[in-house]
């Protein structure tokens, strides 16, 4: 496995034990619909969270959460709206994004809540 994707996956890990710690039960992991995939799917205060992690070993090249674009966002709301319609679910849904930056053996977690309202 590449480099990027063993950092990935353990981010993704990352964010689910810190999402734990924060009280959100975790409903699913890299939840797939097509071409678009949510990497963590949760549920806190009767609130449908679809997670975007994005891990990054440097800043080098901009924060973590700077490469969620467009595009990306709406391959998560299309793959969101399937997971919502499929399993009849009335509830509401919030698009966060959890930014992991690993540098100098210190890792710096950054939850950014309703993430896509600033886009």
């Amino acid at each position: 496995m590449a480099d990027h994707n063993e950092l990935g996956d353990k981010g993704e890990q990352e964010a689910i034990d810190f999402l734990i710690k924060k009280g959100y039960t975790i409903l699913e992991k890299n939840y797939r619909y097509l071409k678009a995939e949510v990497d963590v799917i949760a549920m806190k205060d009767n609130m449908l969270v679809a997670v975007e992690v994005k891990t990054r070993s440097s800043a080098y090249f901009g924060n973590p959460e700077d490469f969620v674009n467009k595009k990306k966002i709406k391959l998560l709301v299309f793959a969101m709206d399937n997971y919502v319609v499929k399993r009849d679910l009335d509830v509401n849904v919030r698009f966060d994004i959890i930014a992991i930056l690993r540098e100098k053996n210190q890792t710096k977690i950054e939850h950014f809540e309703d993430a896509f309202l600033y886009f």
